[in-house]
């Protein structure tokens, strides 16, 4: 019996060099790992190439160290290993607490850091966090290593700098000083897809980002000019008022995530003081 997924192709590459040969000579093909974004639109029926590269078997891309103060997390790394490990929690505590929002435990299970940051949804919870905390883009091709700012990944909806023959192989975060935060706002606690998520540090300089606001993360840099300027917050408030660009969709209106991104700030500036 033929399904919708008989004339697919699944290539199980053998080693990384391998599966970067791949891709670099038998275009085109997509490269997958937790699948649960890949796995919702084959059920749909609406399956996004003909060709798939399964990255789930190379460990060498999986793990979290830490060198120098500088955290590297590997792109197979699933939330629920971000959740349980120590060093995340101590030196981006945001990043865990992006961890457990996302998805039912299933989904943390499988789901990728890597894969968040590939796929590119403007609504991905991990996302403002790496935008907040000057994160790097790991890339890995055939020819070699690249590092991109993670601030300058994203070129507009769901479009990256990334080549098609590059993997994202880890992301690296540098120290973070000052206070972290993070918040979501969901139809309910759990297995929700934000409708605004904010990432933020307070510091001289405050480093704020948003998810579910704009076709991209972004981050506020000229609400974060304004704080760092010593403006009230008041005045940072009508800033990010016309900084974000939302839209109304299925979940939300662009008023309402508007209104909920101020009062987001509002309450990260009262409890991070």
């Amino acid at each position: 019996m033929r399904t919708a997924i008989s004339t697919l192709e699944l290539i199980e590459p053998r080693s990384l060099k391998h599966a970067l040969e791949v891709l670099r000579d038998s275009r085109p093909v997509v490269p997958l790992a937790g699948c649960t974004d890949v796995y919702v639109l084959l059920n749909a029926g609406t399956p996004p190439a003909g060709r798939y590269l399964n990255l789930w078997g190379l460990d060498v891309l999986r793990g979290i160290t830490e060198r120098s103060g500088t955290v590297s997390i590997g792109a197979l790394t699933t939330f629920s290993e971000i959740l349980r490990s120590p060093v995340v929690r101590r030196r981006v505590p945001i990043l865990a607490a992006a961890a457990r929002e996302i998805g039912a435990v299933q989904i943390q299970n499988r789901g990728t850091l890597g894969g968040n940051v590939a796929n590119g949804s403007p609504a991905g919870d991990s996302l403002p966090v790496l935008a907040a905390v000057d994160a790097v883009v790991v890339l890995r091709s055939a020819d070699g290593v690249r590092r991109v700012p993670f601030n300058g990944f994203y070129t507009g909806y769901r479009k990256t700098v990334m080549r098609p023959d590059e993997l994202v192989a880890a992301i690296e975060i540098p120290p973070v000083p000052g206070r972290q935060w993070f918040r979501k706002v969901g139809t309910r606690a759990a297995q929700a897809i934000s409708k605004v998520v904010i990432a933020a540090v307070r510091a001289p300089r405050p480093r704020i980002a948003f998810g579910s606001v704009g076709p991209t993360v972004m981050r506020a840099p000229r609400t974060e000019a304004v704080l760092a300027g010593g403006g009230s917050i008041d005045e940072a408030v009508a800033t990010l008022g016309a900084e974000i660009t939302p839209i109304d969709d299925i979940r939300s209106t662009a008023e309402y995530r508007r209104r909920v991104a101020c009062n987001l700030l509002r309450q990260f500036w009262t409890e991070t003081a």
